[in-house]
């Protein structure tokens, strides 16, 4: 078994046809922007609900009547208490035994689909993997596969959480025993006999994490339950431990890496790259690299052959290809943006209505958002923030379109909200138009693409479209992004360097 086999496999697998594996992992990042539907649904129905019993109403007339600015609570303790107890009639408004029961609900509810879906979405990529790593294809593959062993990834996912809490418990119980003991004794020097407690269950933590990395792989590669992969797993780490070792070097290095690297970022406000780089590259990579391991080691490793064109030439030409199939999308598409386009309209202007009752008691600055603004932090920010927005939206559109609704109409809800408590709506206004005329489209046609998506999985069940249909319309989706992406590339140099200082000349 030769590791640079692997390791080769995964670059291959990853530079050629890259379409043909990432849209799983871009569907794993969607997967909190599907499971928000629940609690936006609920929210809708608190709402309806504090209206039909016209505890809305009431709600509204103590807000009116109320000064929602809070005094200083150390240079006016009195005067903050006595603020505090005028909101207590809203309190009693709004948590009644019908909103806690909503809320148990939707919080269980919400955790339940989420497992589902990461179970599925999860299955789907190693089954993906598999595939490209034997010159299948990922996409058809991977559909078949989230199908057949989603309830085995959910089993092991379980069982892993259930392992890591009686470990976690019996640490703590040992800590407790051992620390009181050793503390009647000798005191401080408890500690000498707690260490080796945290430290044993530490070290269990860590091999429970190892067996379970390769389990998924063993359910995928050898067809097996949850039982027999954890037992193929443990058999592929007693006969190839140099193999599994240098996964978990590999693993365990890029975790601190890539900690390392977004922790710096944090500090200049660069948080969303994080998130962008781990669905598009660390993700898929370290998947690759453990599947590749493991199918060698079973002898079974076929990947296709790594692209004779240099990475520059390939990028340019990925580019290239984004922006023909973005353009080709919005042609073909235009009642879909127009509805697209009308939705947005629609709940920016509710937000604005919304907001009226509260506009003098809640304002926004969008001078005070922009104090410590570095440029190029800012516009690197801009890009993976909304670029992230974007593909979540469009491969959450997957689940029949409905949650791509549900962020367009969260968004705009949002942004009419801003507009109407802004304290200089001109500043807004002129912030916005540089780098809004590209980027208000290209969320338009990231929630276009997310419906697309949702019409095409409607219609799978219905025998109207075939598994190979349906992968040609995650890859097509995912080349629509890269040109969305350049459009927002774009508009993110331009929110950063342009927008915050242009209008300033003209004051």
């Amino acid at each position: 078994m030769d590791l640079s086999d692997s390791v080769g496999a995964a670059v291959a697998v990853l530079r050629r046809r890259p379409a043909d594996l990432l849209p799983f992992y871009l569907l794993g990042a969607a997967i909190p922007a599907i499971v928000r539907v629940v609690p936006f649904a609920a929210l809708v129905v608190g709402y309806l609900y504090l209206d039909a019993t016209g505890r809305l109403a009431t709600i509204r007339g103590e807000l009116a009547s109320q000064d929602l600015e809070p005094p200083d609570p150390e240079a006016e303790p009195e005067a903050f208490e006595a603020w505090a107890s005028g909101l207590e009639p809203i309190v009693e408004q709004l948590f009644t035994p019908a909103i806690g029961a909503l809320v148990a609900v939707t919080l269980l509810v919400s955790l339940l689909v989420l497992l589902v879906l990461y179970a599925i979405v999860g299955a789907a990529q190693m089954t993906a993997c598999y595939g490209r790593l034997r010159n299948e294809r990922g996409l058809i593959a991977g559909l078949a596969g989230g199908r057949r062993y989603w309830l085995r990834f959910l089993g092991l996912y379980l069982l892993e959480v259930v392992l890591w809490l009686v470990v976690a418990g019996a640490v703590v119980g040992a800590t407790v025993l051992l620390g009181g003991v050793a503390g009647a004794a000798i005191g401080p020097a408890a500690v000498l006999v707690v260490l080796p407690a945290l430290l044993v269950g530490f070290l269990a933590i860590a091999a429970v994490r190892a067996v379970f990395a390769f389990a998924p792989v063993a359910v995928v590669v050898d067809d097996v339950g949850i039982g027999g992969s954890l037992s193929r797993t443990l058999g592929f780490v007693r006969h190839h431990p140099i193999a599994a070792g240098f996964y978990y070097v590999v693993s365990v290095g890029s975790l601190i890496a890539f900690s390392t690297v977004t922790g710096v970022l944090a500090l200049v406000d660069v948080v969303s790259v994080g998130g962008l780089v781990t669905a598009v590259l660390v993700f898929p990579a370290l998947d690759l690299l453990k599947t590749g391991l493991y199918t060698d080691g079973r002898g079974r490793l076929d990947p296709p052959v790594a692209p004779d064109r240099s990475l520059r030439n390939q990028v340019v030409d990925g580019v290239r290809t984004g922006w023909a199939e973005l353009v080709s999308f919005v042609r073909s598409t235009p009642l879909t943006h127009a509805f697209v386009v009308v939705l947005a309209v629609a709940s920016f202007w509710v937000g604005w209505e919304g907001a009226a009752p509260f506009a003098d008691a809640f304002e926004t600055s969008i001078g005070a958002r922009l104090e410590g603004h570095v440029p190029p932090a800012a516009a690197l920010e801009f890009f993976a923030n909304n670029w992230l927005v974007a593909i979540t939206t469009a491969y959450a559109g997957f689940a029949l379109a409905v949650p791509a609704l549900v962020s367009l109409v969260f968004n705009g809800l949002v942004m009419g909200v801003y507009a109407r408590t802004e304290v200089a709506p001109t500043e807004l206004a002129a912030f916005v138009a540089p780098h809004g005329i590209l980027e208000i489209p290209a969320i338009f046609i990231a929630t276009a693409l997310g419906l697309s998506l949702g019409a095409v999985a409607a219609r799978v069940p219905l025998g109207q479209v075939t598994r190979s249909e349906l992968a040609d319309a995650l890859e097509r989706a995912f080349w629509v992004l890269v040109g969305i992406g350049l459009l927002l590339a774009i508009a993110g140099f331009v929110e950063g360097f342009v927008s915050p200082y242009y209008y300033h000349l003209f004051r």
